[in-house]
């Protein structure tokens, strides 16, 4: 403690005594500011160089193909949430997607072995609308849904 006290006592007059002998000291060049240069700068702007390169020509010339093309529609589509090999799960699968309110059907599938019911939701005219139905599906918990063409 005894000595931050004599070494405050030390400095604080010597800094006061170095901030008094310079406070009358006047700079010996005057520093010319920075935005008298600048606009000196403005005014002797240099001229432009010659381009070196012919692209600059080349595109005020260049003509661009346009193509046509014909959007085809490619729907309906389907969505299918499930593939169950007993109605009783694919009741429980559509009153699921019923609460998220939508509307799903149940259809028989016989197969080689056996018989399969599965649940689908369409058709849509557009990919786009079954793609939005599918989100709304996932927000509510009902994942494995996947998008097919009509047939």
């Amino acid at each position: 403690m005894k000595l931050i006290t004599a070494f405050l006592i030390i400095a604080i007059p010597s800094f006061s005594y170095m901030l008094w002998s310079i406070k009358d000291k006047q700079p010996e060049t005057v520093i010319e500011p920075k935005v008298i240069k600048a606009k000196k700068k403005a005014a002797e702007l240099p001229e432009l160089p010659e381009e070196k390169w012919t692209y600059v020509d080349d595109l005020k010339s260049k003509q661009v193909e346009v193509g046509e093309y014909e959007v085809t529609q490619r729907g309906p589509y389907k969505m299918q949430c499930g593939s169950f090999r007993t109605r009783k799960q694919a009741e429980s699968l559509k009153a699921k997607i019923a609460f998220t309110g939508l509307e799903a059907q149940v259809s028989k599938a016989t197969g080689t072995s056996s018989v399969w019911y599965k649940v689908y939701l369409g058709p849509y005219t557009k990919k786009r609308e079954a793609e939005k139905d599918k989100h709304k599906l996932k927000n509510n918990s009902v994942h494995g849904c996947k998008i097919w063409g009509w047939d």
